[in-house]
């Protein structure tokens, strides 16, 4: 008879492929990746992580649907636990450049692999359905912040969230994907963070220091 494995084991045990698989795709691409790099890497056996996980696509769309579900549920607590200090101006900068100083972008080697994702599964009908969830709740994430932001004073009623929010994820995404492509030298990053910062602060109504 089998020994009965624990609920709390076979999170710990789902959580542990997961981490080792954000570790492979980062190494390899999606493409170039396969089940027994993600296998050998959680160091478990075939029907171990089918058990888990279809297909390769599934152990990424996991991972995507994870990481910006954690983020929106940090963003969600943060803004729920608001002060009269609060700065939704600098919430949104951290949100958008990983920092409030916005001198640069964090840009991890996760970032190239998701592009690799949904540029190679531009034609694949569940792939482009994802994407624009994931797409769905970015934007969301970029307009729960604004109208705090216009409900605390800190940014102007006339601001429009929604078309604001949809170009904050335009803006990251093409500078993900130049990124990729040609490099930070090439894109001039730094200088592109600034003139967009100014147009956010423009579009907000926030008076910059």
């Amino acid at each position: 008879m089998s020994p009965k494995v624990s609920e709390a084991h076979k999170e710990q045990r789902r959580a542990d492929i997961l981490q080792a698989a954000e570790k492979v795709f980062a190494e390899h691409g999606y493409e170039k990746t396969t089940m027994k790099h993600i296998m050998d890497e959680a160091n478990v056996s075939r029907g171990g992580l089918y058990l888990y996980f279809s297909s390769k696509e599934d152990v990424f769309e996991t991972l995507l649907e994870e990481d910006i579900l954690s983020y929106q549920e940090k963003m969600r607590k943060h803004l729920q636990s608001e002060t009269n200090n609060t700065s939704y101006w600098h919430t949104l900068l951290t949100t958008l450049y990983g920092n409030e100083k916005h001198e640069n972008m964090a840009i991890g080697p996760a970032s190239s692999t998701i592009l690799e994702f949904f540029i190679t599964g531009r034609n694949d009908e569940e792939r482009r359905s994802y994407g624009k969830k994931r797409y769905t709740l970015a934007i969301q994430m970029y307009i729960d912040i604004i109208e705090k932001g216009k409900e605390s004073g800190e940014f102007s009623q006339e601001a429009q969230s929604d078309m604001i929010a949809r170009s904050i994820v335009a803006f990251t995404d093409g500078v993900f994907l130049d990124y990729t492509i040609v490099g930070n030298e090439d894109v001039k990053m730094n200088e592109q963070i600034k003139y967009f910062t100014h147009y956010l602060a423009f579009a907000l109504g926030v008076k910059q220091t």
